[in-house]
C-alpha cells in the first residue's frame, strides 16, 4: 500500500480542488479523505508526503516519438518512458513513425511487449493508418486495436487524400477510435524550414505560411462531418486551424485538438539559425501564439502534448536546412504549462485538465482521482525553482530549446499502477 498524504488534490473531473490523503492498494485507489481519517486503514503502508504539492490524476501525453524500433540512436522505448517519468507523465501515446512503422499487430505486439519490460509509465501505442503511412491503402488497424493501439495516425506526413481519409474515418468509427491527423497541404510544405514571414525572410530559409495547416484542417473537419467520426488535430500551431476547430464544436461535431508547449511559449522570432528551434509545424507569428494560449483558457484547446522528438546530436549538428524536425519535451511540459499559470493567463485547474482529462476524453477514457479508479497520479510543485540541463535529461538525445531555462514549478512524482516510477 502506498498513502500519499498532506496533498492538494487537484481533479478536473470532479472539480475538486482540496486537501486530501490518497490512499493506494494494489494497481488501484482504495481511498480518498480528509487529512488523517485514513491512517488506520494504512497501517505498514509507504507514505509519501506531499506538502505544498498537488495531487492530480496521472499525466497523459497524446503524442511523442520514442524512436524503437529503428531509431534507437536517437531514443529507445526505455529511455524515453524514463524521460516522460521525470516530466511527470504516467502514460505516453508514441506515434507509428518508426522503422519499420507501426502498420501491423506484430509492430504493436512488439512495442507493448518491450514497454512491459523496461518502461516505468503506459505505453499506449498509436498505430499508422496507411500502410507504411505511404498513403495508398488502409493499415491492419481492427488488428492493432486488438494488439493495443488507442488511435490512428500517419504523423509525420497527413493522411494523404481526402478519399482515403474518409475511408479511414469510416472504418476507425465502427472501431471506436479517433483518428489524429497531422495537418499541412503538402504542396505548400515542399521544401520549407521554418513558418513563412518577415522573420525567414531576414534568415534567408524557406517558409511556409501559416495556411499551410489550417487548409487541411479545413477539409478534414468536413471529412469528419460528412463520417460522424472522432477527429483529432495534432500538434495545432495557427489561430486559422484554431478558428476551424472552433466552429466544428460549435456544430456539435467530435472534433478535438492539443498544442504543444514550445508553439504556446516560442514565436518564429526566436528561431535563428539554431537547430534546436526547427520543428515541424514551424514555431509560428505571435499572434498565432497568443490564440493559441487563449484557446487552452476557454476551452477550444482539449489537450496538452509534448510531440517528444528526440534526434542524435549527429543528425541536428547540421546545417538549418538539413535538419530533421523536432525537439524533446517530456522534461520541460509542466514546467512551460506553469509559466501560463504564473502570468494569470490558464488556471491551475484548467492546467491540470489539460494533461489529464482532456487527453482522456480524445482517448474515450476516464481521468479521476475517486475510489477503485487506477492508481496514476501525477504530483507536481508549483513553487519550485530549478534550471533544466539537456545534458542530464533521461532522454538519449538533447535537442532542446530550453536547455538551461529557469522554471518555477516541477514535477515531484509520477505515481504508476500504485507504485512510484519516479521521484524528485
Amino acid at each position: 500500500m502506498l498513502l500519499i498524504s498532506n496533498g492538494r488534490i487537484l481533479d478536473p473531473a470532479s472539480g475538486t480542488d482540496a486537501p486530501r490523503d490518497i490512499l493506494l492498494d494494489g494497481d488501484r485507489i482504495a481511498a480518498v479523505a480528509p487529512h488523517g481519517q485514513l491512517l488506520s486503514r494504512a497501517q505498514g503502508a509507504e507514505v509519501f508526503d506531499a506538502k505544498n504539492l498537488i495531487v492530480a490524476p496521472g499525466f497523459i501525453d497524446l503524442h511523442c516519438h520514442l524512436r524503437e524500433p529503428g531509431g534507437e540512436s536517437s531514443e529507445t522505448i526505455e529511455t524515453g518512458t524514463r524521460a516522460a517519468a521525470r516530466g511527470g507523465f504516467t502514460a505516453v501515446c508514441p506515434m507509428p513513425n518508426t522503422r519499420p512503422v507501426n502498420d501491423n499487430a506484430s509492430v504493436t505486439r512488439s512495442i507493448m511487449d518491450r514497454a512491459a519490460a523496461v518502461s516505468p509509465v503506459r505505453v499506449w501505442p498509436i498505430g499508422a493508418a496507411s500502410i507504411g503511412s505511404k498513403g495508398e491503402a488502409l493499415a491492419e488497424i481492427a488488428a492493432m486495436k486488438q494488439a493495443g493501439i488507442v488511435a490512428v495516425s500517419d504523423d509525420g506526413r497527413p493522411i494523404a487524400t481526402a478519399k482515403l481519409l474518409r475511408q479511414v474515418m469510416e472504418y476507425c468509427r465502427s472501431l471506436d477510435l479517433p483518428v489524429i491527423d497531422h495537418c499541412e497541404d503538402s504542396s505548400l510544405f515542399a521544401g520549407a524550414v521554418m513558418r513563412e514571414g518577415k522573420q525567414s525572410v531576414r534568415l534567408g530559409l524557406s517558409g511556409m505560411p501559416a495556411a499551410t495547416e489550417s487548409l487541411a484542417v479545413a477539409r478534414d473537419v468536413q471529412m469528419g462531418e460528412l463520417t460522424s467520426s472522432r477527429l483529432h488535430i495534432a500538434h495545432l500551431s495557427a489561430r486559422s486551424s484554431l478558428e476551424h476547430v472552433r466552429a466544428a464544436k460549435a456544430k456539435g461535431l467530435h472534433v478535438t485538438c492539443e498544442v504543444t508547449p514550445h508553439h504556446f511559449t516560442l514565436t518564429d522570432e526566436d528561431v535563428q539559425y539554431d537547430t534546436r528551434y526547427k520543428m515541424n509545424p514551424p514555431l509560428a507569428a505571435r499572434e498565432d501564439r497568443d490564440a493559441l494560449i487563449a484557446g487552452l483558457a476557454d476551452g477550444s484547446v482539449d489537450a496538452i502534448a509534448t510531440d517528444h522528438a528526440p534526434h542524435e546530436a549527429a543528425l541536428k549538428d547540421v546545417e538549418f536546412d538539413r535538419a530533421p524536425f523536432g525537439i524533446t519535451g517530456f522534461e520541460t511540459a509542466i514546467g512551460l504549462a506553469l509559466e501560463l499559470v504564473h502570468a494569470r493567463k490558464l488556471s491551475l485547474l484548467r492546467m491540470v485538465e489539460l494533461f489529464t482529462t482532456g487527453p482522456a476524453r480524445v482517448l474515450g477514457m476516464q481521468r479521476r482521482i475517486a475510489e477503485n479508479e487506477p492508481g496514476d497520479l501525477t504530483i507536481f510543485s508549483t513553487e519550485h525553482k530549478w534550471t533544466f540541463r539537456a545534458a542530464e535529461s533521461a532522454s538519449k538525445s538533447h535537442n532542446s530549446p530550453f536547455d538551461g531555462r529557469e522554471f518555477r514549478g516541477a514535477p515531484m512524482a509520477a505515481i504508476v499502477a500504485g507504485r512510484i516510477a519516479w521521484q524528485g
